[in-house]
């Protein structure tokens, strides 16, 4: 059966839509790890898991090949052995944090309490005593990066803070009159008596921690949870060694230790009282 009828044109084409694939987002910039370690064997296995567990990597076995290193490659932490050649980890720890601050979890041999202190005096946050696991090296990496993140998240707030906002942030006045101690969370600085008191991040999380509870006991178990991000209580003793070296700064008679329990900021106590 044939339509009778004037023939129709043929439609004229429409827009063209062109189907685009949307662009992933940007993955998150890796963290770079300066691993300065002389031993071959566990140099090699930390920076493999270092690896897989997401992180760049650089490496040093000297000690002045990780100032060195610690110049060129712009680290973002470092992972670092005491007994080095050239000279030891503690200079290194010292030269690295007076040209650029940075979160430093320190690898040693010997757990007496004097090489710890020594090394949180020199600037380190952390450490590990060998042998450890790779897990507890990557939990304590982690914390430790995600600190500088929050320090750094503190200080922009507090920099672009109005006034009416500071209230979250407002010192914490502690101790007495005539031996004050003032705790700045905005600006994360501490004054003893009137002077300032230079702290390792954690060491001033440590005292955050206590200062938000002023003559409360605070347990180790969770000063590890809250400051190292890290629940397992085979690290109180990570904890004891960060309080000795915090009591050497603002005086030791402000931190009273509760035995088999934890410690507690002493909110009014009177500097050189026993």
């Amino acid at each position: 059966m044939r339509c009778s009828g004037t023939p129709r044109a043929p439609a004229a084409p429409g827009p063209i839509t062109l189907l685009t694939m949307s662009q992933p987002p940007p993955e998150p910039a890796r963290r770079k790890i300066l691993v300065v370690e002389d031993e071959p064997t566990l140099a090699d296995a930390v920076l493999a898991r270092l690896n897989a567990a997401g992180f760049d990597t650089a490496y040093a076995a000297t000690g002045p090949a990780a100032i060195t290193a610690a110049r060129e490659e712009r680290p973002d932490a470092l992972v670092l052995d005491v007994m080095l050649p050239g000279f030891d980890g503690l200079e290194v720890c010292r030269r690295i944090q007076a040209e650029q601050p940075l979160p430093v979890l320190m690898l040693t041999a010997r757990d007496a309490e004097s090489d710890l202190l020594a090394g949180l005096g020199a600037g380190a946050d952390d450490y590990l005593t060998k042998p450890f696991s790779m897990r507890e090296l990557i939990a304590r990496i982690t914390a430790l990066l995600r600190r500088v993140d929050l320090v750094r998240a503190q200080a922009l707030k507090a920099n672009g803070a109005d006034a009416e906002d500071a209230d979250p942030g407002a010192p914490l006045e502690l101790g007495s009159a005539e031996h004050p101690l003032t705790v700045d969370r905005a600006r994360r600085r501490v004054r003893a008596d009137g002077a300032e008191v230079h702290l390792t991040p954690i060491e001033f999380d440590l005292l955050l921690s206590l200062a938000r509870r002023p003559g409360q006991v605070v347990s180790r178990q969770s000063l590890l949870a809250e400051v190292w991000d890290w629940a397992d209580a085979s690290g109180t003793r990570t904890v004891d060694s960060h309080v000795k070296a915090l009591r050497k700064k603002i005086g030791a008679e402000r931190i009273r230790t509760v035995h088999g329990v934890g410690y507690s900021l002493e909110s009014g106590v009177e500097a050189g009282s026993s």
